[in-house]
């Protein structure tokens, strides 16, 4: 049987509305990146969306970002190698240290934002980023854009990786997302979303002018901020399961 999977961000809004989404959404995926603290995020909420996690058997990474709360880690930055490396170490090290204690395992990491961009695509931050993690835990599955440079450095280092695809945001001809700042970075409706999910299963995107861009993914993930995100997270699941799928984590939980 052919297997995909569906990964969201959660963890990352300490509100009555957001916890009651994610405790909708969970059930819904298969693996879960975790705010650690940088973007967003605070041990109490790291704990109890880990605890989520577990009920659901969904796989647990990391998802550490800048710490820029007031863009939520999103705006335009560049770092030097070594904070790069000294964040994404003291947040690996907090989410860690709290699945440690609930005796739960870290499986994956994946950066947020304006650093997922910045170590996909820079070779120097993404090797950087590569032997920061492997110093950490060699273990764990590097989570990136297809086709980037984040993948190409992460299997040069013998770390295993996951091609991760977008179904609610649109494409650049480059492979690259489309900046959020942009009117049209966002998928929303149901036609727009289906019609990207087909194609990421077909092993391409159509990007925003039309060009057929080439993107094998192991995993797709939807935001859980995106309007709508539950609804849409059932009808992604239905519609891979009727296309013959399971829904699974590279990890095989």
């Amino acid at each position: 049987m052919k297997t995909i999977d569906l990964n969201s961000d959660l963890g990352e809004y300490d509100d009555q509305e957001f916890l009651a989404r994610e405790a909708e959404l969970m059930p819904l995926l298969s693996s879960v990146n975790i705010a650690c603290g940088g973007h967003a995020g605070n041990p109490p909420l790291m704990r109890r969306t880990a605890r989520l996690a577990a009920e659901h058997g969904v796989a647990i990474g990391a998802h550490p970002g800048f710490p820029d709360r007031g863009d939520f880690g999103r705006g335009d930055r560049r770092a030097s190698l070594d904070e790069v490396a000294s964040l994404v170490l003291e947040q690996l090290a907090t989410l860690s240290q709290i699945l440690t204690e609930e005796r739960l395992p870290l499986c994956h990491v994946k950066p947020h934002g304006a650093l997922y961009h910045f170590v996909s695509w820079n070779p120097d931050a993404a090797e950087s980023f590569v032997q920061t993690v492997a110093a950490f835990d060699r273990r764990l599955l590097i989570v990136a854009p297809a086709g980037s440079v984040l993948i190409t450095r992460a299997e040069r280092a013998g770390l295993g990786v996951i091609r991760e695809a977008y179904v609610d945001r649109a494409y650049r001809a480059d492979g690259a997302l489309v900046p959020r700042s942009e009117a049209t970075a966002l998928l929303q409706t149901d036609q727009q979303i289906l019609r990207q999910l087909r194609e990421i299963l077909q092993g391409f995107v159509t990007s925003i002018d039309g060009r057929r861009v080439p993107l094998h993914a192991d995993s797709v993930c939807l935001h859980a901020d995106t309007p709508r995100s539950v609804d849409l997270a059932h009808l992604l699941h239905a519609e891979l399961l009727s296309l013959g799928y399971r829904i699974t984590s590279p990890t095989g939980r």
